[in-house]
C-alpha cells in the first residue's frame, strides 16, 4: 500500500524538504526541520494526493487512509502523552493545508482542534486559567466555522452577537 501519513518531531521525519509534491511545503519544510534538529512539536502530514483520492472517493477518505491516520494519531498521542478527547488531558491539534507552492486564501489554519466543552473545561484547570482556556475554545470555533463550514469569521465575533436587552429600572423591585 502507498503510504499517505508521514510523521515528524523529535529529530526524525519520514519525509523530507525534497517531498514538496508529496507532503505541500509546509508538510516538507516541516520535516526538513526536524530531521534537521530543530525543536518543531511532534506530527504529522497527511500527503497532498489524499485530496484527489477524497474527491475520486465520493467526498471519502478510504478505510486503509483513515487507518493510517488512526495510526499516526496513536503515534503522536503516545510521544506527546495526551490523548485527543481526553478532558483530563486533551491534546491540541493545529490543521493548516499546504500545496507544493503557498496558495493565499486557500484554506486557513485551524487552531486547537480537540477542544469541546469537556475538553475546555479540563484545559482550564490543567492551565489554572479559565480565560485561556476559554480564549482556545473562542479561536477553534472561529477558525472551524470559517474553514470548514464556510461561517463567515465576523459573525462569529463576540461583537457580532446581539446583546441581552437589559431589564426597565422601573421592573426590579424595591
Amino acid at each position: 500500500m502507498k503510504k499517505h501519513v508521514y510523521l515528524f518531531g523529535n529529530g526524525k521525519a519520514d519525509g523530507d524538504g525534497k517531498m514538496k509534491d508529496v507532503l505541500g511545503g509546509k508538510g516538507a519544510g516541516l520535516a526538513e526541520m526536524s530531521r534537521a534538529g530543530l525543536p518543531v512539536p511532534p506530527g504529522f502530514t497527511i500527503s497532498t494526493d489524499v485530496c484527489v483520492i477524497f474527491f475520486e472517493n465520493g467526498n471519502k477518505v478510504p478505510d486503509e487512509i483513515e487507518q493510517e491516520m488512526d495510526a499516526a494519531l496513536a503515534k503522536l498521542e503516545k510521544s506527546m502523552g495526551k490523548k485527543l478527547g481526553d478532558p483530563a488531558n486533551p491534546l491540541l491539534l493545529s490543521v493548516r493545508s499546504g500545496a507544493k507552492f503557498s496558495m493565499p486564501g486557500m484554506m486557513n489554519t485551524i487552531l486547537n482542534l480537540g477542544l469541546n466543552d469537556e475538553t475546555t473545561e479540563g484545559l482550564a484547570k490543567k492551565s489554572n486559567n479559565p480565560r485561556f482556556a476559554y480564549d482556545c475554545y473562542r479561536r477553534f470555533i472561529q477558525m472551524f466555522g470559517e474553514v470548514s463550514l464556510e461561517i463567515d469569521m465576523e459573525k462569529l465575533t463576540i461583537s457580532s452577537i446581539p446583546a441581552r436587552p437589559r431589564p426597565r429600572s422601573s421592573s426590579i423591585p424595591t
